[in-house]
């Protein structure tokens, strides 16, 4: 009995080792499937200024808004961050948000951090652009709808609701001010 155990630890112990391997090799087929989705999206690569109104309890409210975004792990993420600006100076805006692709289920994923909430949210691309939406309570949904067109880049936010129309309560409209190498530069050295 004690020589049938060391052989079977003889041939599972390669096999172990083996497995372990294979989870830290790269899937270079993930991967490439992964930056060719994300490559759809160039268009978003950069930095962003323009304008944002958003409906208040206390009325519109108007801002400047950024928009900084950039690569990461050779393509394969698209990081984004949002922040507005008030008359007062203060940033009464501020997002960030991960963008992936999962090649399996062929679908795309926003992880988005804002206001103290957070959540992974359905991502899907349009002819000019994409949508992605967040639940809202019962039968409702907020949905986000971005354009590109003429080097603009306009997303609105509509609050919808099951048998209403769509209420709009976000808008902006920005213009491409620059190229950006973040946040992959400046990453930790090996020495």
């Amino acid at each position: 009995m004690r020589r049938f155990v060391m052989l079977l630890l003889a041939i599972a112990a390669p096999m172990a080792v083996t497995t372990a391997a294979r989870a830290q090799a790269a899937d270079t087929a993930a991967i490439a499937a992964q930056q060719a989705a994300l490559k759809k999206l160039d268009w978003m690569r950069g930095l962003w200024r323009g304008t944002a109104e958003t409906m208040t309890p206390a009325g519109p409210r108007k801002m400047i808004q950024t928009e900084r975004i950039g690569s990461m792990l050779d393509g394969t993420l698209l990081v984004i961050e949002g922040k507005s600006y008030g008359a007062d100076g203060t940033a009464p805006f501020h997002a960030f948000a991960v963008l992936s692709y999962d090649q399996a289920s062929q679908k795309y994923t926003l992880a988005s951090h804002a206001q103290g909430r957070a959540g992974a949210f359905p991502f899907a691309l349009t002819d000019t652009g994409y949508t992605w939406e967040t639940p809202a309570g019962p039968n409702a949904v907020v949905r986000y709808t971005a354009t590109f067109a003429g080097g603009s880049y306009t997303e609105v936010g509509d609050y919808v609701m099951q048998g209403q129309p769509p209420r709009r309560f976000f808008t902006m409209t920005l213009k491409r001010v620059g190229d950006t190498d973040w946040p992959a530069a400046g990453g930790m050295p090996k020495d």
